[in-house]
């Protein structure tokens, strides 16, 4: 039996993280979402996934900050930052963090 892709998704905003997830299901991605920074790091140390997407501005704990502890654990897994913050310091901050795309 072939298993899915894992996929963790934080995002803060409800209904975008809802509809990301949905359609992340749809096209067959088991995908686990978390509403901030803190819970998504305890669930992220607890599963093994194959690619991180992360909303960048997020309560209790920010995007960039939950990125380099996920780097800590695991150099090697995909991230990409999906934010709406555009602006060249915050892409190059995003980077430095160890996202692979900034979105």
């Amino acid at each position: 039996m072939e298993e899915n892709l894992k996929i963790f998704l934080c995002e803060d905003d409800e209904n975008l993280g809802m509809l990301l997830r949905e359609y992340l299901q749809a096209k067959g991605f088991d995908t686990d979402l978390f509403p901030d920074g803190e819970a998504g790091f305890k669930g992220f140390v607890k599963t093994k996934y194959d690619l991180c997407i992360v909303d960048v501005m997020m309560p209790k704990k920010d995007g960039v900050t939950l990125v380099k502890e996920i780097r800590q654990i695991n150099s090697e897994i995909p991230v990409i930052f999906l934010t709406a913050k555009n602006m060249k310091e915050d892409v190059l901050e995003g980077f430095k963090a160890g996202a692979d795309d900034y979105i």
